[in-house]
């Protein structure tokens, strides 16, 4: 197939370009390069995908509302799978536009394109920041989330709402799926994975939140580009058995559906450092501070939903991809 990848220098795109270009897939990479972190790492993990020859590269940003018609029009792609976006979201209380611009008006012009030359299936990262002040655990695709705590959370649901319009208004078949707390190699240098690494080889304190009583369900990023490629293969459909006076929000009388994937099981925090320390052979200087605006103490995902769509639960431990992650980083920056 001829599939658009856009975020392609990204942690999990590139990631992903590598399993689809692996298995035959022709793959049109699309990203701004933008320095929101280091453009050095978004380089480097491009030079990856470049030395295949199914592999092309498009510098663009997806809020380029002319050049992304253009280049839905040029191209005719089978499939998309929209990963480009304006990340973090402690970041989005410092510059809020980046936001509406990106992960906005840039998922408007995804979605356009996207009608306009028949694509027969969009899939799109949403988050599990949706969940906001939800405290049901584990979190459910079916339950309400109506109740975002960061203007991340807040486009992230927007872009669920803007792709079931598209799926009724147009039969656009779309899938979002809401990652939980991605992490390896490669991985983003403002996750924490990343930051109590770099702190602990160097010698400084890590910051840890809302006093170390934090639960996150990391995922591992094979596990992540596992479920995506299964789930761009299976295109969205109507759910038979919906009803709309009792209205799901993870499926529709419309070609609509919404996943977790997370990998079901929260790790507390401090365990998450502690998986660190032993892995480096070092042990982390704690300062401990309280939960910080627009975050929540813990993440949990139900991926019964998932299971039974695409036969997938990811399963990598923390060790084992801890491991992974600091063996990457180690190689990376020969520390």
């Amino acid at each position: 197939m001829k599939i658009l990848l856009t975020g392609a220098a990204g942690f999990i795109g590139m990631t992903t370009a590598l399993r689809l270009l692996a298995r035959g897939d022709e793959v049109v990479g699309l990203d701004n390069l933008n320095d929101y972190y280091d453009v050095t790492l978004k380089e480097n993990r491009l030079k990856r995908l470049l030395s295949h020859a199914s592999f092309r590269f498009v510098k663009m940003d997806v809020a380029d509302r002319q050049a992304m018609v253009q280049l839905f029009a040029a191209e005719k792609f089978d499939r998309v799978i929209h990963l480009a976006a304006q990340a973090g979201v402690r970041y989005s209380l410092q510059n809020p536009h980046a936001y509406i611009d990106s992960n906005i008006v840039g998922f408007m012009n995804i979605l356009e394109g996207c009608r306009h030359a028949e694509v027969r299936h969009l899939v799109y990262a949403s988050s599990s920041s949706v969940y906001g002040g939800n405290t049901k655990m584990p979190f459910s695709e079916h339950d309400s989330v109506d109740h975002p705590v960061s203007l991340y959370a807040a486009t992230k649901k927007a872009n669920e709402l803007m792709a079931h319009t598209y799926s009724h208004l147009y039969g656009l078949p779309t899938t979002g799926l809401r990652f939980f707390t991605v992490y390896g190699p490669w991985g983003r240098p403002d996750m924490a994975l990343f930051l109590f690494t770099k702190a602990i080889l160097d010698g400084r304190p890590i910051d840890v939140f809302n006093y170390g009583h934090m639960q996150r369900d990391f995922t591992f990023v094979d596990d992540i580009v596992e479920g995506v490629i299964r789930v761009t293969d299976r295109i969205a459909t109507p759910s038979p058995t919906y009803d709309a006076a009792a209205a799901d929000p993870a499926t529709s009388n419309a070609p609509f559906r919404l996943f977790n994937i997370g990998n079901n099981n929260p790790v507390p925090l401090l365990d998450f450092i502690g998986c660190i320390e032993e892995a480096l052979g070092k042990k982390a200087e704690k300062n401990l501070l309280p939960l910080q605006d627009g975050d929540v103490p813990a993440t949990y995902a139900n991926t019964d939903a998932l299971n039974e769509w695409i036969g997938f639960v990811p399963g990598t431990s923390i060790e084992q991809g801890i491991g992974r992650f600091v063996a990457w980083y180690r190689d990376y920056y020969k520390a």
